[in-house]
């Protein structure tokens, strides 16, 4: 078994604002959502490997009456959290470095997307 992708959610026509924060701030490839499933709105995203391969997938959703995952939340690995960090924080989103060393073998912060879902960056250490 493999997770295929993982999905929040945002309020309708919040999908530039999901862009801003996981293709921008995360660096997420957007692609483009099945033709049967885009007059639903949202937004999905990819990360790859080296090979070419998925190494993970968020889709964006649109959900009304919208309410933020204030505590379920993706993590994602990345190679190098303080550039990441940087990058959200440029772009104005809050960064929170008070759990940064509480994760066995990796290092972390969290965050949340411009609609208020949180978000955990890992690296490993």
């Amino acid at each position: 078994m493999r997770l295929h992708h993982v999905q929040v959610a945002c309020p309708s026509g919040g999908e530039d604002v999901a862009r801003r924060f996981y293709s921008d701030g995360l660096g997420l490839t957007e692609v483009e959502k099945p033709a049967d499933l885009v007059a639903r709105g949202g937004c999905w995203f990819r990360a790859y490997g080296d090979s070419g391969e998925v190494t993970a997938e968020l889709h964006v959703g649109v959900e009304d009456p919208y309410a933020p995952a204030r505590k379920a939340h993706p993590a994602f690995v990345v190679e190098d959290l303080d550039e990441v960090s940087a990058r959200l924080e440029g772009l104005g989103f809050d960064v929170d470095h008070s759990q940064r060393d509480s994760f066995p073998g990796h290092s972390r912060f969290h965050t949340r997307d411009g609609h208020g879902n949180r978000v955990e960056v890992l690296a490993e250490c």
